[in-house]
């Protein structure tokens, strides 16, 4: 690896970790993974709104199943 992919890599790694820091001052609730996954595909052309909407509505699907799995494990 030459010293200029390293430098490339560095500074990837740099501006992955304060968007993360940022992400975690706006209590977004997205791991370092999920985030650069989240970079990439806007990176890819992605809307970012749009991503933003699905993220909201998986988290609504999740949290209605979990309540689901609840009244279960609770119900007589």
């Amino acid at each position: 690896m030459s010293s200029k992919d390293a430098d490339r890599i560095t500074a990837a790694q740099q501006t992955l970790d304060t968007l993360f820091d940022i992400s975690q001052l706006l209590n977004t609730q997205l791991d370092k993974e999920t985030l650069a996954t989240c970079v990439g595909m806007i990176e890819s052309g992605v809307n970012p709104e749009a991503l933003a909407a699905v993220i909201q509505e998986l988290r609504r699907e999740s949290a209605g199943l979990s309540a689901t799995d609840t009244r279960r494990d609770v119900a007589p």
